[in-house]
């Protein structure tokens, strides 16, 4: 599960952005699950073209989804912070549908795509929200593009630098299920054969409407985007990452980190020890919640998210 780079260094494209034409219009004729309030567009970011999700007006609010999910992760919470912001929910690169580029899967690079489309968007500085994937695209934001973050909420994640309890290789295990979704075939292949389904069944309360929204769309090329994003992850930035790539990055954008307590692959210990030498993070572990805590807890995450951002009104009965 789980850097951008600054306006000027944005390319116009990145090599093997463009995906082919007809599947693109294919994508576009396939259904979007309903929303209320919800509108749809497709925005060239650097050459990459992405799907958005868009609801609500005022201050906005840019939401990025993790594994194995995409825009619809947010179903629960836009209706809860549209009346007070714009929600804008983009599908991450060869997720949901967005274009499916043959190379560029790794968070550097995905993160680089939401400046990108930030820019297309207009928006200068803007605040996030991050589930998983994009709760690791969002701290690289936040530690590359400071300027450009207003505030992060980050869901369901731990954070890009090391911890210092030794005690931490312990729970080494509890990572080991990204090994064969790193595999060359074997890693798209599973996703295909129903992985992706089994770990949205075993994580969280999800109708089988739900399930079929996220796993139709993760077949062929977009299940391969998936073996991408865990092989660059395993073999170049979680090593790096390891070895203190950030560890002396300032964390200098105000963030509050939200984890399940039975969460399986985030030990609170862990979270706690990582975010204690932050003075710009805040963590708040949830009761009797998982990993898709999104998913379980809709209202408690927008009542985070308007009070951290002091958006809007709050929910006294999700605040418990």
């Amino acid at each position: 599960m789980p850097s951008g780079a600054g306006q000027a260094g944005l390319p116009s494209a990145v090599p093997g952005n463009r995906a082919p034409v007809d599947r693109y219009e294919r994508d576009r004729t396939d259904g979007f699950p309903e929303v209320p309030g919800v509108e749809h567009r497709f925005l060239d970011a650097a050459g990459l073209r992405m799907h958005v999700a868009e609801a609500g007006d005022g201050e906005p609010i840019v939401m990025l989804h993790g594994w194995p999910q995409h825009w619809y992760l947010w179903r629960g919470v836009i209706p809860l912070l549209a009346p007070h912001a714009r929600v804008i929910c983009p599908d991450l690169r060869g997720f949901g549908w967005t274009d499916v580029p043959t190379a560029g899967y790794s968070p550097k690079t995905m993160a680089r795509d939401v400046l990108a489309l930030l820019d297309e968007l207009g928006l200068g500085r803007v605040r996030i929200v991050g589930h998983d994937w994009g709760g690791w695209i969002g701290f690289l934001l936040c530690l590359d593009e400071p300027d450009r973050i207003g505030s992060f909420v980050a869901l369901g994640v731990v954070p890009p630098w090391p911890s210092r309890d030794p005690r931490a290789m312990l729970h080494v295990w509890r990572v080991a299920y990204q090994i064969p979704l790193s595999l060359p075939y074997i890693g798209r292949l599973a996703v295909e054969r129903g992985l992706a389904r089994l770990v949205l069944q075993r994580g969280g309360p999800f109708q089988d409407e739900d399930l079929e929204a996220f796993t139709r769309r993760l077949t062929g090329d977009r299940a391969g985007a998936t073996e991408s994003l865990y092989r660059n992850f395993l073999l170049r930035d979680g090593p790096a990452v390891a070895a203190g790539r950030y560890a002396r990055r300032p964390l200098e954008v105000p963030t509050l980190l939200v984890v399940g307590e039975r969460d399986p692959v985030i030990p609170a210990r862990l979270v706690r020890d990582q975010a204690a030498r932050v003075e710009a993070l805040d963590v708040e572990i949830v009761p009797r919640a998982g990993h898709f805590i999104v998913d379980e807890r809709p209202e408690l995450v927008s009542d985070r998210v308007l009070r951290f951002f002091a958006l809007g009104p709050t929910s006294e009965a999700a605040a418990r």
